[in-house]
C-alpha cells in the first residue's frame, strides 16, 4: 500500500554543486538592526535580539510564485542574510566553524497578525510562521564568500530599492548569533538562520516582484500572485 506520509525534505540549491542543502530547522533573529527597531517602535535598542522559528516547509526557492497568504491585509517583506549550518557548533571553538555557507533570504510577514500578537502578548506564529514565508536563495559555501562581515544587502520591489544595509550594522554579528542560538538549541547540519532585517520594510501586493541582492551571493527573486481560493 502506498504510504500517505510525506517523505520529502526541502532542498535549497548549493552553488556549483549537484547536491541540495536539506533544511532541518529555520531560526530567525528579531530586532538585529537599530534602524529597524526605531522603524517598528518596539523594544529597546539595548535589548538582545531574540529568536523565533518558521517551519522547514516554509522554504521557497528563487523564482517562486507565492500566492498572497490568507488571513492578512498587510503582507510585508524583510530582506535578510541567511546562514546555513553545516556542523554542530563546538562550545569551546570558533562558531564560524559550524557555518556551511550563506544565502539571500526574505522573511515574509503578515504584519497585521504579528502586531495583534504583540498587543495581546501572544507568540508571533500567526504573523511569521505560515506557509511559504521563507524564500531562500542559492547557498554559497563559506570558503567561496569573502568580506561577508561588511557585505551589503539591497531589497527591491518591482525594481525600486526599498531596503539597503551593510552587515557591519548588525547589533549581533554571525558568530555571536551562532553562539547564542547554540546555547539555547541543538544546532545541527541543515539548520538555517535568518539574521534579521534593516529598516525599510513595507507592504507588498499581488503582482509584486521582490528581489534581494547581497554582495558575493546569487540574487533571490520571488513573485506574489493572487490569493489561492480555499
Amino acid at each position: 500500500m502506498k504510504s500517505i506520509w510525506p517523505t520529502t525534505q526541502k532542498l535549497v540549491p548549493i552553488a556549483d554543486s549537484d547536491e541540495g542543502f536539506p533544511v532541518r530547522r529555520i531560526y530567525c533573529v528579531g530586532r538585529n538592526y537599530v534602524d529597524h527597531i526605531r522603524e517598528m517602535r518596539e523594544g529597546d535598542e539595548r535589548d538582545d535580539p531574540f529568536f523565533f522559528q518558521k517551519p522547514s516547509d516554509a522554504i521557497e526557492l528563487d523564482g517562486a510564485e507565492i500566492p498572497y497568504p490568507a488571513a492578512t491585509g498587510d503582507l510585508q517583506y524583510e530582506g535578510e542574510l541567511v546562514v546555513a549550518i553545516g556542523e554542530r557548533p563546538d562550545p569551546s571553538g570558533d562558531p564560524m566553524d559550524a557555518v556551511f555557507g550563506f544565502a539571500a533570504g526574505i522573511d515574509l510577514t503578515r504584519r497585521d497578525l504579528q502586531r495583534a500578537s504583540v498587543t495581546q502578548s501572544r507568540p508571533w506564529e500567526p504573523g511569521k510562521s505560515f506557509d511559504r514565508s521563507a524564500p531562500c536563495g542559492t547557498i554559497v559555501p563559506r570558503a567561496q564568500v569573502t568580506g561577508i562581515d561588511t557585505g551589503a544587502l539591497m531589497l527591491a520591489v518591482n525594481g525600486e530599492p526599498r531596503q539597503r544595509t551593510s552587515f557591519d550594522l548588525m547589533i549581533w554579528r554571525v558568530p555571536e548569533i551562532v553562539a547564542q542560538l547554540s546555547a539555547l538549541y541543538s544546532l545541527e547540519p541543515g539548520d538555517l538562520i535568518y539574521t534579521g532585517t534593516p529598516a525599510g520594510v513595507s507592504a507588498i501586493e499581488s503582482g509584486d516582484r521582490v528581489t534581494v541582492q547581497i554582495t558575493g551571493l546569487p540574487a533571490l527573486s520571488v513573485s506574489i500572485t493572487d490569493q489561492e481560493e480555499s
